[in-house]
């Protein structure tokens, strides 16, 4: 039996036994993948980190009237959301090619079409969740807005409001001593997807009497800052994610914390595994993709023609 096991059974290799060389080289890696997640905290976000990673590694932008020769490499990007890199082998695509695909999207908070609203001399952005997020843990945590709103004329401006020291956003919890029927719900029901809304503000712009006067001054910030009136958030794409980067675990510094591993982890290590191939065989494909935490449906995810 010991024979066969040895001979028969797969044996995990534990990744603190590897050689010094191996393991510095690991840290390495770690470094530039952390550096991933910062700058790739939407799918939009994760396009754009790769296409600067593809450029920076010598690739060109796919012309589909062009020939390319053995050793080429070449790259798209679908709707600003989606990548496919190729190094071009010998062989023709007939014989074959070898493909990689992982998502770049992950669980999330999305603005609703008409988010923001006052209650109680507070101000909030509706949201619906994205993927298959564990509801309890956006509560109460430090939050950012990404994403890019599309102006009455025209422009397209890019948002990001959260980052380095700019204030942070958060989603309200109830006080323990008031959340004593909260504790007895099960643990998916305890935090409603309905009651995800993104705290704003409470300073209200105008004289007592006036309505809507802390949503205004909401406004107001916001059409300083990127020129965004209320109409706008129709034709808005923006998301809300943790505000953390990513950070080194342990007191031996093992293991990294970040949002949005899933599915990062997979799509950096494939884009880096493509810039390591010289001249292949058959052609080296890598596809990231989005759509991925809601079915891969749209003009972006796999299911995409």
């Amino acid at each position: 039996a010991k024979q066969a096991a040895e001979q028969l059974l797969y044996k995990p290799e534990y990744a603190a036994d590897k050689s010094a060389d191996v393991k510095e080289k690991a840290a390495a890696f770690a470094e530039g993948y952390k550096a991933f997640l910062n700058a790739a905290k939407t799918e939009r976000e994760a396009a754009a980190a790769s296409e600067k990673l593809l450029l920076e590694a010598g690739y060109e932008k796919f012309e589909p009237k062009k020939t390319y020769a053995p050793g080429q490499k070449i790259y798209f990007v679908q709707e600003h959301k989606a990548v496919v890199a190729a190094t071009i082998g010998r062989k023709s695509f007939e014989e074959g090619f070898r493909l990689v695909i992982a998502h770049i999207d992950s669980p999330r908070l999305d603005l609703r079409p008409n988010p923001l609203y006052e209650a109680n001399h507070l101000s909030y952005f509706k949201t619906h969740y994205y993927g298959g997020i564990r509801k309890y843990q956006w509560v109460a945590i430090p939050l950012e807005l990404r994403g890019v709103v599309v102006l009455r004329d025209g422009t397209v401006v890019k948002v990001v409001l959260g980052q380095g020291s700019e204030p942070k956003f958060v989603i309200t919890d109830l006080l323990p001593h008031l959340g004593a029927e909260q504790g007895k719900k099960p643990l998916s029901e305890a935090i409603p997807g309905e009651n995800l809304n993104i705290l704003m503000g409470s300073r209200p712009l105008g004289e007592d009497g006036d309505s809507d006067r802390v949503k205004l001054r909401v406004l107001d910030l916001l059409h300083e800052k990127y020129g965004i009136c209320e109409d706008d958030f129709t034709s808005a794409e923006l998301e809300v994610v943790p505000a953390f980067n990513a950070t080194d675990l342990g007191l031996d510094r093992s293991l990294i914390g970040a949002y949005g591993h899933d599915d990062r982890v997979c799509s950096y290590a494939a884009l880096k595994g493509l810039f390591d191939i010289d001249v292949p065989e058959k052609t080296a494909v890598c596809m990231l993709a989005d759509k991925e935490e809601i079915g891969s449906m749209g003009v972006t995810g796999m299911q995409s023609a």
